[in-house]
Protein backbone atom coordinates (compact mmCIF):
# COMPACT_ATOMS: atom_id res chain seq x y z
CA UNK A 1 0.00 0.00 0.00
CA UNK A 2 1.25 3.64 -0.47
CA UNK A 3 0.37 6.96 0.73
CA UNK A 4 2.02 8.75 -2.50
CA UNK A 5 -0.11 11.04 -3.81
CA UNK A 6 -1.20 13.05 -6.82
CA UNK A 7 -1.93 16.75 -6.29
CA UNK A 8 -5.61 16.68 -7.70
CA UNK A 9 -6.18 13.32 -5.23
CA UNK A 10 -4.91 14.98 -2.31
CA UNK A 11 -6.93 18.44 -3.41
CA UNK A 12 -10.30 16.34 -3.75
CA UNK A 13 -9.44 14.01 -0.32
CA UNK A 14 -9.18 17.99 1.34
CA UNK A 15 -12.59 19.04 0.21
CA UNK A 16 -14.13 16.21 1.37
CA UNK A 17 -12.69 16.04 4.72
CA UNK A 18 -13.29 20.25 4.56
CA UNK A 19 -17.04 19.94 3.25
CA UNK A 20 -18.16 18.35 6.30
CA UNK A 21 -19.30 20.61 9.33
CA UNK A 22 -16.14 22.36 9.98
CA UNK A 23 -16.84 23.65 13.57
CA UNK A 24 -17.70 22.26 17.09
CA UNK A 25 -18.04 24.29 20.46
CA UNK A 26 -15.37 23.08 22.79
CA UNK A 27 -16.60 21.56 26.30
CA UNK A 28 -16.76 24.76 28.45
CA UNK A 29 -15.54 27.13 26.12
CA UNK A 30 -16.40 30.01 23.77
CA UNK A 31 -14.06 28.84 20.94
CA UNK A 32 -14.72 26.84 18.18
CA UNK A 33 -12.91 23.86 17.22
CA UNK A 34 -11.82 22.44 13.66
CA UNK A 35 -12.38 19.59 12.09
CA UNK A 36 -8.83 17.66 11.36
CA UNK A 37 -9.34 18.32 7.74
CA UNK A 38 -9.93 22.11 8.03
CA UNK A 39 -6.44 22.31 10.16
CA UNK A 40 -4.59 20.56 7.14
CA UNK A 41 -6.72 22.73 4.92
CA UNK A 42 -5.44 26.08 6.70
CA UNK A 43 -1.61 24.96 6.61
CA UNK A 44 -1.72 24.38 3.11
CA UNK A 45 -3.42 27.42 2.40
CA UNK A 46 -0.98 29.38 4.07
CA UNK A 47 1.91 27.66 1.98
CA UNK A 48 2.17 29.12 -1.92
CA UNK A 49 1.98 26.10 -4.46
CA UNK A 50 1.13 23.55 -2.04
CA UNK A 51 -0.07 20.85 -1.65
CA UNK A 52 2.45 20.38 -4.59
CA UNK A 53 2.05 17.72 -7.21
CA UNK A 54 2.70 13.89 -6.18
CA UNK A 55 3.84 15.20 -2.70
CA UNK A 56 4.89 12.86 0.24
CA UNK A 57 2.33 15.54 2.76
CA UNK A 58 -0.84 13.38 2.81
CA UNK A 59 -2.67 11.56 5.52
CA UNK A 60 -1.01 8.08 6.74
CA UNK A 61 -3.83 7.04 9.00
CA UNK A 62 -6.95 8.01 10.57
CA UNK A 63 -9.97 9.88 9.90
CA UNK A 64 -9.25 13.81 9.16
CA UNK A 65 -13.19 14.08 9.18
CA UNK A 66 -13.32 14.50 13.52
CA UNK A 67 -12.91 17.17 15.36
CA UNK A 68 -9.19 18.54 16.05
CA UNK A 69 -8.64 18.00 19.72
CA UNK A 70 -5.24 19.27 19.61
CA UNK A 71 -2.09 19.39 17.50
CA UNK A 72 1.42 17.88 17.99
CA UNK A 73 4.14 18.57 15.90
CA UNK A 74 7.17 16.53 15.59
CA UNK A 75 10.10 15.87 13.48
CA UNK A 76 8.83 11.72 13.31
CA UNK A 77 5.55 10.00 14.75
CA UNK A 78 7.33 7.50 16.79
CA UNK A 79 5.10 5.30 19.34
CA UNK A 80 6.62 7.28 22.07
CA UNK A 81 5.46 10.20 20.50
CA UNK A 82 2.43 9.11 19.99
CA UNK A 83 1.72 8.05 23.78
CA UNK A 84 2.42 11.43 24.31
CA UNK A 85 0.40 13.28 21.89
CA UNK A 86 -2.47 11.05 23.52
CA UNK A 87 -1.60 12.20 27.44
CA UNK A 88 -1.68 15.82 26.11
CA UNK A 89 -5.26 15.07 24.71
CA UNK A 90 -4.43 15.70 21.15
CA UNK A 91 -5.83 13.36 18.53
CA UNK A 92 -3.42 15.07 15.22
CA UNK A 93 -0.29 14.75 14.68
CA UNK A 94 1.95 16.09 11.91
CA UNK A 95 4.96 14.55 11.84
CA UNK A 96 7.84 15.95 9.48
CA UNK A 97 9.33 12.52 8.42
CA UNK A 98 7.41 9.13 7.39
CA UNK A 99 5.37 7.41 10.19
CA UNK A 100 6.44 3.30 8.76
CA UNK A 101 9.65 3.39 7.82
CA UNK A 102 9.97 4.32 4.38
CA UNK A 103 9.47 7.16 2.30
CA UNK A 104 6.22 6.96 0.56
CA UNK A 105 5.04 4.93 3.47
CA UNK A 106 4.37 2.36 2.01
CA UNK A 107 3.30 -0.67 3.81
CA UNK A 108 2.24 -3.58 1.84
CA UNK A 109 5.68 -4.94 2.86
CA UNK A 110 5.08 -4.77 6.63
CA UNK A 111 1.72 -7.09 6.56
CA UNK A 112 1.81 -8.89 9.27
CA UNK A 113 5.05 -7.04 11.06
CA UNK A 114 3.95 -6.79 14.87
CA UNK A 115 6.05 -3.91 15.00
CA UNK A 116 3.87 -1.88 12.35
CA UNK A 117 0.87 -3.47 13.66
CA UNK A 118 1.07 -2.29 17.12
CA UNK A 119 1.64 1.16 15.81
CA UNK A 120 -1.19 0.78 14.10
CA UNK A 121 -3.02 -0.52 16.17
CA UNK A 122 -2.45 1.97 18.89
CA UNK A 123 -2.90 4.52 16.15
CA UNK A 124 -6.75 3.01 15.46
CA UNK A 125 -7.35 2.49 18.92
CA UNK A 126 -6.80 6.23 19.96
CA UNK A 127 -8.34 7.43 16.40
CA UNK A 128 -5.48 9.40 15.75
CA UNK A 129 -4.45 10.89 12.65
CA UNK A 130 -1.14 11.41 11.50
CA UNK A 131 -0.28 13.68 8.89
CA UNK A 132 3.12 14.61 6.96
CA UNK A 133 4.24 18.47 6.37
CA UNK A 134 7.60 17.86 4.70
CA UNK A 135 7.56 19.19 0.72
CA UNK A 136 5.07 21.68 1.46
CA UNK A 137 6.36 22.99 4.83
CA UNK A 138 10.12 23.07 3.17
CA UNK A 139 8.79 25.39 0.10
CA UNK A 140 8.03 27.98 2.27
CA UNK A 141 10.75 30.64 1.43
CA UNK A 142 12.67 31.50 3.46
CA UNK A 143 12.71 27.56 4.48
CA UNK A 144 10.86 27.61 7.84
CA UNK A 145 13.02 24.76 8.94
CA UNK A 146 16.60 26.30 7.79
CA UNK A 147 15.30 28.84 9.69
CA UNK A 148 13.62 27.00 12.75
CA UNK A 149 17.45 25.51 12.74
CA UNK A 150 19.68 28.97 12.76
CA UNK A 151 16.96 30.38 15.62
CA UNK A 152 18.00 27.23 17.87
CA UNK A 153 22.07 27.89 17.15
CA UNK A 154 21.22 32.14 17.94
CA UNK A 155 22.76 32.15 14.13
CA UNK A 156 19.54 34.04 12.65
CA UNK A 157 21.37 37.62 12.42
CA UNK A 158 24.67 35.72 10.68
CA UNK A 159 22.72 34.31 7.41
CA UNK A 160 23.84 36.03 4.13
CA UNK A 161 21.44 38.27 3.02
CA UNK A 162 18.98 36.05 0.73
CA UNK A 163 20.28 33.02 1.15
CA UNK A 164 19.74 31.17 4.26
CA UNK A 165 22.06 28.01 3.49
CA UNK A 166 25.23 30.32 4.26
CA UNK A 167 26.07 31.83 7.27
CA UNK A 168 28.85 34.19 8.43
CA UNK A 169 30.13 33.50 12.20
CA UNK A 170 32.25 34.58 14.05
CA UNK A 171 35.99 32.24 13.67
CA UNK A 172 35.77 29.13 15.39
CA UNK A 173 37.99 26.46 14.88
CA UNK A 174 36.58 23.34 13.80
CA UNK A 175 36.35 21.29 17.09
CA UNK A 176 34.25 24.53 19.03
CA UNK A 177 32.16 24.83 16.21
CA UNK A 178 31.09 21.12 16.26
CA UNK A 179 30.75 21.22 20.08
CA UNK A 180 28.72 24.43 19.52
CA UNK A 181 26.29 22.63 16.99
CA UNK A 182 26.02 19.60 20.00
CA UNK A 183 25.29 22.04 22.54
CA UNK A 184 22.74 24.55 20.92
CA UNK A 185 20.76 21.34 18.67
CA UNK A 186 20.70 18.78 21.64
CA UNK A 187 22.76 16.24 19.82
CA UNK A 188 23.58 13.36 21.76
CA UNK A 189 26.03 12.92 18.91
CA UNK A 190 27.92 14.76 16.89
CA UNK A 191 30.96 13.65 13.59
CA UNK A 192 33.02 15.49 11.85
CA UNK A 193 35.44 15.25 8.73
CA UNK A 194 37.98 17.67 8.77
CA UNK A 195 41.12 19.16 10.99
CA UNK A 196 40.00 19.85 14.41
CA UNK A 197 41.73 23.12 14.14
CA UNK A 198 40.40 24.18 10.60
CA UNK A 199 39.26 28.37 10.90
CA UNK A 200 36.03 27.77 9.75
CA UNK A 201 34.15 31.03 9.25
CA UNK A 202 31.45 30.51 6.79
CA UNK A 203 29.27 27.78 7.44
CA UNK A 204 27.08 26.01 4.92
CA UNK A 205 23.76 24.49 6.05
CA UNK A 206 22.36 21.12 4.21
CA UNK A 207 19.92 20.03 7.10
CA UNK A 208 18.53 16.37 6.97
CA UNK A 209 19.20 14.36 4.43
CA UNK A 210 19.73 16.02 1.28
CA UNK A 211 22.63 14.31 -0.36
CA UNK A 212 25.72 14.34 -2.20
CA UNK A 213 25.07 16.82 -4.89
CA UNK A 214 23.85 18.92 -2.87
CA UNK A 215 26.43 18.40 -0.07
CA UNK A 216 28.67 18.48 -2.94
CA UNK A 217 27.68 21.64 -4.92
CA UNK A 218 28.11 24.01 -1.53
CA UNK A 219 31.42 21.97 -0.35
CA UNK A 220 32.28 23.41 -4.17
CA UNK A 221 32.08 26.99 -3.09
CA UNK A 222 35.52 28.74 -2.59
CA UNK A 223 34.51 30.77 0.15
CA UNK A 224 32.65 27.50 2.28
CA UNK A 225 35.11 26.71 4.56
CA UNK A 226 32.49 23.94 6.49
CA UNK A 227 29.28 22.03 5.48
CA UNK A 228 26.83 21.22 8.58
CA UNK A 229 24.49 18.33 7.70
CA UNK A 230 21.48 16.28 9.10
CA UNK A 231 23.13 13.03 7.81
CA UNK A 232 25.17 11.74 5.03
CA UNK A 233 26.40 8.46 3.27
CA UNK A 234 29.66 7.61 4.53
CA UNK A 235 30.77 6.74 1.39
CA UNK A 236 29.88 10.01 -0.52
CA UNK A 237 29.96 13.55 1.21
CA UNK A 238 32.66 12.14 4.07
CA UNK A 239 34.86 11.06 1.15
CA UNK A 240 34.72 13.90 -0.86
CA UNK A 241 35.86 16.34 2.02
CA UNK A 242 38.40 13.57 2.74
CA UNK A 243 39.63 13.50 -0.43
CA UNK A 244 39.88 17.63 -0.77
CA UNK A 245 42.06 18.18 2.41
CA UNK A 246 44.27 15.15 0.47
CA UNK A 247 44.27 17.58 -2.58
CA UNK A 248 45.41 20.83 -0.97
CA UNK A 249 41.97 22.35 -0.22
CA UNK A 250 41.19 21.50 3.58
CA UNK A 251 37.11 21.44 3.93
CA UNK A 252 34.93 20.39 6.65
CA UNK A 253 31.56 18.31 7.19
CA UNK A 254 29.93 18.01 10.19
CA UNK A 255 27.05 15.70 11.14
CA UNK A 256 24.81 16.80 14.08
CA UNK A 257 22.31 13.81 13.41
CA UNK A 258 18.79 14.23 11.05
CA UNK A 259 16.68 14.59 14.03
CA UNK A 260 18.86 16.99 15.77
CA UNK A 261 18.82 19.22 12.17
CA UNK A 262 15.34 19.67 11.49
CA UNK A 263 13.39 19.41 14.91
CA UNK A 264 13.25 23.27 15.45
CA UNK A 265 11.74 23.30 12.05
CA UNK A 266 8.94 21.58 13.29
CA UNK A 267 8.90 23.95 16.66
CA UNK A 268 8.52 26.46 14.35
CA UNK A 269 5.60 24.70 13.00
CA UNK A 270 4.14 24.72 15.98
CA UNK A 271 4.91 28.93 16.15
CA UNK A 272 3.17 29.22 13.14
CA UNK A 273 0.31 27.24 13.10
CA UNK A 274 -0.98 28.67 16.51
CA UNK A 275 -2.01 32.14 15.09
CA UNK A 276 -3.97 30.00 12.47
CA UNK A 277 -5.70 28.24 14.48
CA UNK A 278 -6.54 30.21 18.04
CA UNK A 279 -9.02 27.13 19.30
CA UNK A 280 -6.60 24.77 19.41
CA UNK A 281 -3.44 23.35 21.36
CA UNK A 282 -0.88 23.42 19.36
CA UNK A 283 2.53 21.46 21.00
CA UNK A 284 5.59 20.49 19.78
CA UNK A 285 6.91 16.80 21.00
CA UNK A 286 10.39 16.36 19.97
CA UNK A 287 11.07 12.62 18.62
CA UNK A 288 14.88 12.45 20.12
CA UNK A 289 17.60 10.63 18.32
CA UNK A 290 17.27 6.97 18.11
CA UNK A 291 20.72 5.73 18.30
CA UNK A 292 22.95 5.73 21.49
CA UNK A 293 26.32 6.69 21.71
CA UNK A 294 28.92 4.75 22.96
Amino acid sequence: MTHHTTRRSFVAALAAAASLPRFVRAAGSAEEAPTIGAVIESILSGIPGAPRRDTVDVVKAGDPSQRCTGVVTTFLATLEVLRKAVGLGANFVVSHEPVFYNHLDETAWLSGDRVYEAKRRFIDENRLVVWRAHDSWHSLKPDPVTMGTLKALGWERFAVSGNEELCDIPPAILASLAATLKQKLGSHGVRFVGDPGLACRRIALSLGAAGRETHVRLLRRADVDALVVGELSEWETSEYVRDSAAAGWPKAVVAVGHEASEEAGMRELAEWLRPRQPAVKITHVPAGDAFTYA
